[in-house]
């Protein structure tokens, strides 16, 4: 069982940056593929990025690519999503996923956190 808690989330201008922190509780942090995942109102949850279980692998929406970087700490139970270059259709509730497999698809994640409102105002 592992327990995700977003956090870092709130209200920027566009071209402006934030950064997302995700820390886990429970066993075995290290061994579960991260992800970020993103609803706006109105939209179904869409991928944002993702990390492999060791970090060497990551994944990014082309949405997001060059402006987005995942990042983890397994000796801190963390996942880090460091956003820059923010843009209003960027604004959405941010959730962390932990799971088994490597995907890019929600429903192959085991395990959510509650999101972040991220809100990217022009």
């Amino acid at each position: 069982q592992v327990q995700l808690v977003e956090s870092g989330g709130g209200l920027v201008q566009a071209g402006g940056s934030l950064r997302l922190s995700c820390a886990a509780s429970g066993r075995a942090f290290s061994r579960y593929n991260m992800g970020w995942f993103r609803q706006a109102p109105g939209k179904e949850r869409e991928f944002v990025a993702r990390i492999s279980a060791s970090g060497i692998s990551t994944g990014y929406a082309d949405s997001v690519k060059g402006r987005f970087t995942i990042s983890r700490d397994n000796a801190k139970n963390t996942v880090y999503l460091h956003m820059s270059s923010l843009k209003p259709e960027d604004t959405a509730v941010y959730y962390c996923t932990a799971g088994g497999m490597i995907s890019t698809t929600a429903r192959d994640y085991d395990y959510w956190g509650q999101g972040t409102q991220v809100t990217v105002s022009s």
